[in-house]
């Protein structure tokens, strides 16, 4: 259930509606706007009139929900959310961001060669694989701890934020100064990982399944959200399809379904969803025009040698390209 109270409704009124409807053992949410404040109840709300709630003096509507999410919903917080990173980069509202760096850690002076040039070219993000999940057990798997600490180390010596994915819940301790932490698309409804990163204050990327509808997504928000960390941002990286020509199928309509329905910013992964370097540019410039609030592009200095995802990977040179058509298309969409 959704209640917006009228325009400078005072604190007091507004607390003791809260208090109120708290007694009939339901959730609240309040969500501040420039314009009007929501109130967002969580939980049964059979037993609350809404004709007695209607007449209030303070209110000036209330609706019934039925979509399962609630936190995530646009309708509990009608603003954008905008997720803040260590004061240096930001998502969401109007803010766009480009994450980049390579698919794994593989060395201090290959992530901080990828670091220094994505940087001059506007990336304001570092990400780089510690754990990696490999769909065959003989693959790279990365260098964990170690990969983590060269991140770091990166960070720096650049200043950047970094962000890398969680595999499992008992590898949190080793996130504790990482900027952002990544779910990834096989982690999507590991449920029990996203309670705990629920309970955590730290920027949580969490990437859309491969095999997950839009629902789906949103849900596993709700996870980390219902968990009291409202940090999230989505991630649109394909899904599988019949297609076979693309590593996955893109579906930016996903980023206009997401801000239709959630506050929350939606970031897009051309290397993931297209694996392959030569259609990354097209799918980042699709991205920026539909509005995604942010880019997440893989970069090596040695794309034929690199240990995990070579094919997909763009080259430093590659990359500042690609940045300079998306900012010409964010400008021109403005």
């Amino acid at each position: 259930m959704i209640i917006a109270l009228k325009k400078n409704t005072r604190k007091e009124d507004r607390d003791h509606l809260i208090a109120w409807l708290e007694s009939y053992g339901v959730g609240t949410h309040v969500s501040e706007g420039e314009y009007q404040t929501v109130v967002g109840l969580i939980g049964d709300t059979t037993r609350i009139d809404t004709d007695l709630i209607s007449g209030l003096e303070i209110v000036d509507s209330v609706t019934r929900i039925s979509e399962p999410f609630k936190k995530a919903n646009r309708k509990f917080h009608p603003d954008d959310t905008v997720v803040q990173v260590a004061d240096k980069a930001a998502f969401g509202g109007g803010q766009f961001e480009l994450i980049a760096g390579p698919c794994s850690v593989e060395s201090e002076q290959q992530v901080l060669t990828i670091a220094e040039a994505v940087q001059k070219s506007g990336a304001g993000m570092l990400r780089g694989g510690a754990f990696k999940p490999r769909t065959s057990p003989y693959d790279f798997q990365g260098l964990h701890e170690e990969g983590i600490r060269i991140l770091l180390e990166v960070r720096k010596r650049t200043g950047m934020p970094i962000i890398t994915e969680i595999m499992d819940i008992a590898h949190l301790p080793l996130f504790e100064e990482v900027d952002v932490i990544q779910v990834g698309a096989r982690n999507m409804q590991n449920f029990e990982l996203l309670k705990e990163l629920g309970k955590i204050d730290k920027p949580i990327l969490l990437k859309r399944g491969l095999a997950n509808n839009i629902k789906e997504l949103l849900m596993s928000a709700e996870y980390i959200m219902a968990g009291g960390n409202e940090q999230v941002i989505l991630c649109e990286r394909g899904v599988r399809t019949f297609e076979t020509y693309t590593r996955n199928t893109l579906d930016l309509s996903a980023v206009a379904v997401l801000h239709e329905l959630s506050h929350l910013p939606v970031v897009v992964d051309p290397s993931h969803a297209t694996g392959a370097a030569r259609y990354v540019k097209p799918m980042a410039m699709a991205a920026a025009a539909c509005g995604a609030d942010g880019l997440m592009i893989e970069v090596h200095n040695d794309p034929p040698h690199a240990l995990c995802d070579g094919p997909q990977s763009l080259t430093p040179e590659q990359f500042d390209d690609v940045a300079k058509a998306v900012r010409k298309v964010r400008a021109a969409v403005a």
